[in-house]
């Protein structure tokens, strides 16, 4: 960890976050992305910007798992992908749809 703040860790199956940060005996999973990297991710989107989309019934935290429907756009130089939702820039694993990182 970078001693900084925390994002929000989720439980895989409720998609909650525990009061005690734990989630089925196991501490919930939380991705780094190095402040180069956000860079980076913040540059290009700047320079490819997308349409906001809704998702009414998703709650957008990190961990959460977006539908599939969800159109996800590739980063240079980064293995993860990203949308916009609610006037948010939001990166996800392609693999698992999971949000990663939401950037205000």
């Amino acid at each position: 960890m970078d001693g900084g703040s925390h994002e929000n860790t989720h439980c895989h199956r409720s998609g909650r976050t525990p009061a005690s940060g734990r989630c089925c005996g196991r501490v919930a999973q939380e991705v780094v992305i190095e402040p180069e990297k956000e860079t980076v991710i913040k540059e290009y989107v700047k320079k490819q910007p997308l349409a906001s989309v809704k998702l009414p019934g998703v709650e957008l935290n990190i961990g959460s798992t977006l539908p599939d429907t969800v159109e996800l756009h590739e980063l240079a130089n980064v293995k993860y992908r990203y949308t916009v939702i609610d006037n948010r820039t939001v990166v996800v694993d392609p693999d698992t749809h999971k949000v990663v990182k939401i950037i205000e």
